[in-house]
């Protein structure tokens, strides 16, 4: 019987844990937080439960957190009871590797013909803004705030800064947004970006664009932020998100041959197998694209090859992805600036949600569909959708793209009337006749 050991219970430890356990191996996983690790117990799960949450009536804080924590810790039980199902032994302690093929746990050694590094991520520390956990701090502390922040400060505008600023100001929170780029979510599509922008600004809230922010202190009772500039931002909490650092440090990684990138992040190919024979590494700690789905999946794709199973290497151009604001912003395949800059031929139409009659119906006068098509062709490359529950909405064209399907084949898919999902036809819909003309 082939022996996995798997370091960390995240989605990529587990995913790949029960993939190994029905392939008829031995799995034991060494966890030091709780099975489904940070994303679960105070990551991914709890902060869009917070954002779920800032959707409905506002409650007081300490009854929302208490709902946050209560939802990770039954999250956390059920996939631990799924683990015990298929007969995966965890361990609750620190692992390391003692060489290619031992993991030691707290003194404790393991011998393994497979290892699984899935040991993730920590919020990256601001230097000069050491989080206190009570005026300074990072996305995993916010739940044991005992009360809503007045005027809250946040550093960093990527998906998780505008995620949590977008969450707090409909909490009630006076929100400042701290943005080193000239628009918040650098990394998005620039039109989405531009959207959500204007949206937050419109609902009163303070976007501060091309600010670095060189240090946060404590003020007696609330925080100052200091940006490059000099100007200071004064406010009650700052919440710093500045991005994330893998937990690959001091784990014998060197010393055993897996090969690291200069910032630490595990070097991967596309089945999941690092430097060293034997040991594969899964989700944040490889730095390939931080989403919960994708280290699922490299976890998955590790234990079929590891297994012997037939497998397709990982396709980042197929991996859908959403950030929750409101509105949301999903995803998937090439993008504007690929097409803008050269680096991909295609043709594109975008078709603002306002003229949908779903929408009109339901009052959404913000966000768009828009598609991206390969020129003769007409092959679905990819597409964006702002819209209230865009994670939902996305995953026709995802469909699309995984299957290289047409805008002839989705311009012909019946879709309800009246509903969002029918400016996805629609865009398709005006591709095919550009194509045609």
């Amino acid at each position: 019987m082939t022996r996995v050991v798997v370091l960390g219970g995240g989605p990529g430890g587990y995913e790949a844990a029960l993939v190994g356990a029905q392939l008829g191996a031995e799995v034991t996983v060494i966890e030091r937080e709780g099975v489904g690790g940070a994303c679960v117990l105070d990551d991914c799960v709890p902060s869009k439960t917070l954002i779920a949450a800032a959707e409905v009536a506002p409650v007081p804080l300490h009854a929302t957190n208490a709902r946050v924590k209560e939802l990770a810790g039954a999250q956390s039980a059920d996939v631990e009871r799924r683990l015990a199902a298929e007969g995966v032994k965890v361990v609750r302690g620190s692992g390391r590797l003692a060489g290619p093929r031992r993991v030691t746990v707290d003194g404790t050694e393991y011998d393994a013909d497979v290892v699984l590094l899935a040991t993730g991520a920590t919020p990256r520390v601001l230097a000069g803004a050491a989080p206190d956990g009570e005026r300074i701090l990072s996305w995993r502390q916010v739940y044991d705030l005992p009360e809503l922040p007045e005027r809250l400060v946040v550093v960093g505008s990527g998906v998780t800064g505008a995620e949590f600023a977008g969450a707090y100001q409909a909490l009630g929170s006076q929100v400042t947004l701290v943005s080193s780029r000239d628009r918040v979510l650098p990394g998005e599509d620039a039109d989405a970006a531009a959207v959500l922008e204007e949206v937050f600004r419109r609902r009163g809230m303070t976007v501060v664009s091309q600010a670095r922010a060189a240090g946060v202190a404590r003020t007696g009772d609330g925080i100052a932020v200091t940006l490059t500039d000099g100007r200071v931002i004064e406010g009650s909490h700052c919440l710093v998100c500045v991005g994330s650092v893998p937990n690959t440090a001091d784990i014998g990684l060197e010393e055993a041959g897996v090969v690291l990138a200069p910032d630490g992040f595990i070097t991967v190919d596309r089945v999941s197998r690092t430097s060293v024979s034997g040991v594969y590494a899964a989700g944040d700690c490889t730095g390939v694209l931080m989403l919960a789905s994708v280290a699922a999946m490299q976890g998955r794709i590790a234990m079929w090859h590891a297994l012997g199973e037939a497998v397709a290497p990982l396709r980042l151009s197929t991996v859908s992805s959403n950030v929750f604001t409101d509105p949301e912003i999903a995803t998937v395949g090439v993008t504007q600036g690929q097409v803008e800059s050269g680096a991909v031929q295609a043709e594109v139409r975008k078709l603002p949600l306002a003229t949908n009659a779903r929408a009109k119906m339901q009052g959404i006068t913000d966000g768009f569909v828009k598609l991206f098509c390969r020129p003769g062709a007409g092959t679905v490359l990819g597409g964006v959708i702002v819209a209230p529950r865009a994670s939902e909405l996305i995953l026709p064209i995802t469909m699309a793209v995984q299957n290289a399907l047409t805008v002839d084949q989705l311009a012909q898919t019946f879709t309800i009337y009246p509903s969002l999902s029918g400016s996805i036809t629609e865009a398709a819909r005006q591709l095919r006749q550009h194509q045609l003309s």
